[in-house]
């Protein structure tokens, strides 16, 4: 879960999105990058550690830059994975702990009760 977490993270901001999405059209520098989105290198640079330490995005030095690609392999492999996440039954995941049983309840839960109720208003 804890990948998923900095997976989603990394691209849930507008800027990151739009680098991943150049990338995948082919590998660029930063300066590149910064160019296309008319933004400043050092902010390009923090998106792109950012996606880099998500595993998004990988980087190798030529001569002086240092160019940056798409890890299409681990995205693929990540996106593979949450969809078998999403199919697991609730019980067969630790980490929700009794949520299954405590949706089967949640007509008599007093706190979502009071909430309806005071929507319904």
């Amino acid at each position: 879960m804890e990948q998923y977490q900095k997976v989603f993270k990394a691209l849930g901001e507008g800027t990151r999105l739009k680098i991943i999405k150049l990338l995948s059209v082919q590998s660029f520098c930063v300066c590149e990058l910064a160019a296309a989105l008319d933004m400043l290198q050092p902010r390009i640079s923090q998106h792109l550690r950012i996606l880099k330490e998500a595993g998004l995005v990988s980087e190798r030095k030529e001569a002086y830059w240092n160019y940056y690609s798409l890890e299409t392999e681990f995205i693929t492999q990540v996106l593979s994975e949450f969809e078998v996440f999403l199919d697991k039954p609730l019980e067969d995941l630790p980490e929700l702990g009794n949520a299954a049983e405590k949706i089967s309840c949640l007509d008599e839960d007093q706190r979502v009760k009071e909430t309806k109720t005071k929507l319904k208003e």
